[in-house]
């Protein structure tokens, strides 16, 4: 794994004042590859919280299972199979998955990156996530 995108590496982001630049190398970096979304969550002025631990019934995911919030519900079997895999590290080898990426939008927390990690805690039988809070300064 990176270390620079771990969850202590985004503490420390955070501590130096420099965790919406974290969640810009984060989202860009290879695993990630999301330099598009790193451009969007990042270009209008934002506060970023974090990281926190968030109970994952909270979370609203773009996808994921019948019994969460999802906007799109899909079936177990429709998972990558990395899915399990990750799901196993985190169950049998105690591995810590980067911080998912979250939005405040509307009173709800957005999943915008970490579907796949999310539903690894989930298999993996965790209840809650850490994550990365993103506040647009508007709001």
């Amino acid at each position: 794994m990176d270390e620079r995108f771990t969850v202590h590496a985004a503490g420390e982001a955070a501590d130096s004042g420099d965790l919406g630049g974290w969640v810009a190398r984060f989202l860009a970096s290879p695993g990630s590859d999301n330099p598009e979304l790193a451009e969007e969550l990042t270009a209008p002025p934002r506060w970023w919280f974090g990281p926190v631990r968030v109970p994952l019934d909270a979370l609203h995911r773009l996808a994921g299972p019948a019994d969460a919030p999802v906007l799109e519900v899909v079936d177990e079997e429709e998972w990558r199979d990395d899915v399990d895999d990750l799901a196993g590290l985190v169950e049998d080898a105690g591995f810590e998955p980067p911080p998912v990426i979250v939005s405040v939008r509307g009173g709800q927390l957005v999943v915008e990156d970490g579907n796949h990690r999310l539903e690894a805690l989930r298999r993996a039988g965790h209840e809650r996530a850490w994550a990365v809070l993103g506040v647009d300064r508007d709001a």
